[in-house]
């Protein structure tokens, strides 16, 4: 896939009035409505893996990155809170940054966060070791989103959302200084590289907010056209950090049904989760059908990573052992979805969900 076609000199844009509006009308705070039935997190609960990260040969970004940079800080920039700078592979990334300690690091190449410290410093998220950022494929780790489609389809795997490049349409920090919540809203729209893959005009936009040390996503599609419906499945691929994969453990999925896609990729028959927690002890690919709101990884160090969403229907959790031989110990792939039964939006409707990720003690 060619995706050196996709212009960085879009990275800065007006987004639709109507996703503006929608935005602003629900602020980040009134979220806090669909999770008060979970515990809080405890604030630096999590002395986790402490290791950093592995930093490849810095590269220069390209002059047409760098103006982005440039044009991201000086019209979005909130000092101390939300700054452009060059990542991996001389990409654009933002960073937002809170004011107990806590980060995060978003590529606009694939609209993807590809890091999530606690205060603490300690990582949440996992990169695999054969990552690359140089816009041949999208980044393997972090979050991935995957839109038009989630798994195999019609057109390429997970969509073509992870491997272009994303749009800053706006940003903030909330006004009050004890406790000021960067965000970022970044967008993309059908252009015509996309509608080569996928032919339907189309408004998808992921805000980006950092609530303390919980990272809170909004994801949103809308058909802005005056014709024609379209139907399509999406994800957020989270790969979470455990210190061993046979010590992890997902809670919160009992009694519910799922596909095995280990059985069958394309038939994968339908059982029923009767464990408590689910185990990785060799391959899992599986689908639970109309997940609840609530799921956490134990990690295996006595703290859990915690899933609150909203509006995502099923979860899916991913581990493909020694096929990934390099890093299969090191994740559990933890994914709220729609992938069963496909999202249909007519022409001027939109769709929307949430994710809260936050980590807890046992």
């Amino acid at each position: 896939l060619n995706t050196q076609s996709i212009s960085m000199a879009s990275s800065v844009a007006p987004v639709d009035s109507s996703i503006c509006a929608s935005a602003r009308s629900t602020p980040a705070r009134r979220w806090s409505r669909c999770f008060i039935a979970r515990p809080k997190p405890i604030r630096h609960a999590r002395r986790v893996l402490g290791r950093a990260r592995a930093v490849a040969d810095p590269v220069q970004p390209t002059p047409e990155d760098q103006k982005t940079i440039d044009d991201i800080n000086e019209i979005f920039g909130v000092e101390d809170h939300v700054e452009a700078f060059a990542g991996p592979g001389g990409l654009p990334f933002i960073r937002l940054s809170h004011a107990c300690g806590s980060s995060v690091e978003i590529s606009l190449f694939g609209g993807q966060i590809t890091s999530f410290r606690q205060a603490s410093g300690d990582e949440v998220l996992y990169i695999r070791p054969d990552a690359v950022f140089d816009r041949s494929k999208p980044i393997a780790g972090g979050i991935p989103l995957c839109f038009p489609q989630f798994g195999p389809g019609a057109i390429q795997q997970h969509g073509f959302a992870r491997n272009v490049d994303w749009s800053v349409s706006d940003s903030s920090a909330d006004p009050n200084p004890d406790d000021r919540e960067p965000e970022v809203q970044l967008l993309l729209r059908d252009n015509e590289f996309t509608r080569s893959i996928w032919p339907h005009e189309f408004q998808a936009a992921l805000t980006v907010n950092l609530h303390g040390e919980r990272l809170r996503l909004d994801f949103r599609v809308i058909n802005p056209s005056s014709g024609g419906t379209f139907d399509f499945t999406a994800a957020l691929h989270s790969y979470i950090e455990v210190v061993d994969v046979e010590r992890s453990a997902v809670v919160g999925l009992q009694g519910l049904k799922y596909l095995d896609k280990v059985v069958s990729a394309t038939s994968p028959p339908e059982c029923e989760e009767e464990g408590e927690a689910v185990l990785i002890q060799g391959p899992v690919d599986r689908v639970y059908l109309d997940a609840g709101e609530y799921a956490e990884l134990h990690v295996g160090n006595g703290a859990a990573v915690a899933l609150s969403s909203h509006g995502w229907r099923d979860a899916v959790v991913w581990n493909p052992w020694t096929a990934m031989p390099d890093a299969y110990r090191r994740f559990v792939c933890v994914e709220n979805a729609v992938a069963a039964v496909p999202i249909r939006l007519d022409p001027g409707s939109g769709w929307r969900a949430r994710l809260e990720l936050y980590v807890n003690d046992l």
